[in-house]
């Protein structure tokens, strides 16, 4: 256990080396750094993986306690980290309102609603309509200091509309209120409003004035997201009856202590180093990852409207991360 949280804590420690407490001003157009660029992708692939992972998992374990498992063993494992290099502090008060945030909503609802929506839509289909956050990030950043560049605003619009295309047949039929797309219909809509939770954590991460770093408050938000999440499962779904097996309790790890802990400290960290905007259309990739691992994973079938919807949302995020380099050389 020891050698397990030293080697995945070297992982996660990589992520937080000089952080700075304080939120840095940069532009909406501004470019990611190397190391930024190099967390974001380890980013996208652990949490990528995590949606066929959780998928698999939700056959055994129900939805929102497979949702509060995930963050109380992360919490546990990072809570243990943290001990054995004697920084376990309490959270300052001028960082409440990002543990409350990061907790309730990024975690939280984010994790509930998502795992609630997979009992109806592939796990491919959950993470690409997950992640429309940039068009809601895009939508608020008009109301924020800075600018959004055209060609930003062009890569949100190609990557909305590619989500557009894989869950718009399924609203329709929900609308029409036939067959089991009314089903499906109802787990996209949870999709959306938990990616309009993660939009709201994502600008309120960027613009907080941090007092700690996002390693040391980690702990707090995975606590403060597990405490809603077992009062709603043990009221919803009842206590849980769950036969445990090796492959189980590995994707439970997988999902937990490791893609938990190191995606929301990188997300933090980067997050408040970089636009808004910029981090919600890097996150695409994570999509991406996800519908990868669930139909090489779980053989879930690329429908016509997966595949279109997939193409705009790579095509979108090669175009921003591309024009990365003639942004940071003045165009």
């Amino acid at each position: 256990m020891r050698g397990h949280l030293h080697a995945v804590g070297i992982l996660v420690e990589q992520t937080m080396k000089n952080p700075s407490v304080a939120a840095v001003p940069v532009r909406f157009d501004s470019g990611i750094g190397r190391a930024d660029l190099l967390s974001l992708v380890a980013m996208m692939l652990l949490w990528g993986f995590s949606w066929p992972a959780m998928k698999y998992c939700l056959q055994f374990i129900p939805p929102l306690w497979m949702a509060a498992l995930r963050f109380l063993s992360a919490a546990v494992f990072l809570f243990v980290f943290l001990w054995m290099k004697g920084e376990v502090r309490l959270p300052p008060r001028a960082d409440l309102p990002i543990v409350i945030s990061v907790g309730a909503l990024q975690m939280s609802a984010f994790t509930a609603l998502g795992a609630l929506a997979m009992r109806h839509v592939g796990a491919g289909h959950a993470a690409l309509l997950a992640y429309t956050t940039p068009l809601w990030v895009t939508l608020g950043s008009f109301f924020l200091p800075g600018r959004i560049s055209g060609r930003q605003l062009l890569a949100v619009g190609m990557g909305v509309s590619g989500i557009a295309i894989i869950c718009v047949p399924d609203l329709r039929v929900l609308l029409s209120s036939r067959g089991t797309g009314e089903q499906r219909g109802g787990g996209d809509l949870m999709l959306v409003a938990a990616a309009l939770c993660r939009a709201v954590v994502i600008v309120h991460v960027r613009h907080h004035c941090w007092r700690s770093p996002p390693l040391a408050l980690a702990p707090w938000q995975m606590l403060f997201a597990s405490v809603p999440l077992v009062l709603a499962a043990s009221l919803f779904e009842g206590a849980p009856s769950i036969h445990w097996t090796a492959p189980l309790a590995m994707l439970v790890g997988f999902i937990g202590p490791l893609a938990t802990c190191i995606c929301f400290v990188i997300s933090a960290e980067v997050g408040r180093r970089i636009p808004p905007v910029t981090m919600s259309l890097a996150t695409l990739g994570v999509p991406v990852t996800g519908l990868v691992g669930s139909v090489a994973l779980l053989g879930e079938a690329l429908t016509t409207g997966l595949l279109a919807g997939f193409a705009l949302i790579v095509g979108s995020l090669a175009f921003v991360l591309t024009g990365r380099r003639r942004e940071r050389s003045g165009r």
